[in-house]
């Protein structure tokens, strides 16, 4: 079963990456969760990153409000950030740091680094001023004042990557760290506050249906779906009853999410899943045009080439 921090792992990483990550994709290195008494509760997961993966440094707010049950109310900022790394000998100066030549050490492993920070009502209300008449956006949010549950992406700041990089990277331990991620998270929130400063309303997916977590898990296990059927095509009728979600909601959310339609994604992956069997597989045009469900090869030739540029045979050439 996955767990609800590994859903808010993929989550984030799904909008940095622009397509789902699969959790067998994902590598641990190094992981630490902990709820700091009467304060934040934080998570930070560094992962191996996959060199063909190309990921965008990413923020994001979720404020989840729930008016007839208060007390799951929270504020949670999440944050991705590729291109660091990672030293399995962290609390050993190796040799290799000693002569400075850190940057080919073969201790240091490129990283994809996921941090979220939540907030409750009780740790949020000591900031909160008296309610005024001219309240800003970060007043309704900080007093759950603004009526509805949205996600919000943010940009980074040079001052967030700094407190970020900090916080990957600092020696506190026991004590001394709880007192430190306290304070470095609430800097965050700060600076994640100060992003919507002038802003009158809060505005977040087009796809207002997307600010739900549960409805963007939907679109994040219809495209999981179409990759498990990628020889056995599927209508969006079906794939929308496997998700249980609206045909048009499906389509407006996964174009919105990954940036393409489901036909493009799907005939996509298909031809690459293709090009994989032919080139690497050594399969005969054949045989990959009966795994991926086509009628005829004439068909299968022409959706090839639509995509590659080649037809199945000049590959097999190359």
């Amino acid at each position: 079963m996955t767990t609800k921090t590994a859903v808010q792992v993929q989550d984030i990483l799904t909008m940095a990456y622009k397509q789902p990550i699969m959790q067998d994709q994902l590598i641990p290195l190094h992981e630490k969760e902990q709820q700091i008494p009467g304060s934040v509760q934080y998570t930070i997961k560094r992962y191996r990153k996959n060199p063909q993966w190309a990921l965008d440094d990413l923020g994001m707010m979720v404020y989840h409000y729930k008016k007839e049950d208060p007390n799951h109310n929270y504020l949670e900022l999440r944050f991705c950030i590729a291109g660091n790394t990672y030293c399995k000998k962290k609390d050993i100066e190796c040799d290799s740091c000693k002569l400075n030549a850190t940057p080919a050490c073969a201790e240091r492993i490129d990283t994809v680094d996921v941090l979220s920070f939540r907030f409750l009502p009780v740790h949020l209300a000591q900031f909160a001023k008296p309610r005024r008449t001219d309240s800003t956006v970060s007043d309704d949010l900080l007093e759950f004042r603004h009526p509805s549950t949205f996600s919000k992406t943010l940009s980074l700041c040079g001052r967030t990557r700094l407190v970020l990089e900090t916080l990957l990277n600092h020696t506190y331990s026991g004590s001394l760290e709880n007192i430190y991620i306290n304070g470095q998270s609430q800097m965050l929130l700060l600076y994640s506050l100060e992003c919507m400063v002038g802003e009158k309303e809060v505005e977040g997916f087009q796809c207002k249906f997307l600010a739900n977590e549960a409805d963007r898990e939907k679109i994040i296990q219809a495209r999981e779906i179409l990759l498990q059927h990628i020889g056995e095509p599927l209508t969006i009728k079906e794939l929308s009853r496997k998700v249980a979600i609206n045909e048009c909601y499906l389509k407006k959310g996964f174009k919105e999410m990954f940036g393409t339609t489901i036909f493009d994604f799907y005939q996509g992956q298909r031809m690459e899943h293709a090009r994989y069997l032919l080139y690497e597989k050594g399969l005969s045009v054949t045989e990959v045009s009966v795994m991926l469900g086509y009628s005829s090869i004439s068909h299968f030739s022409t959706a090839f080439k639509k995509h590659t540029g080649l037809k199945p045979c000049e590959l097999l050439l190359h």
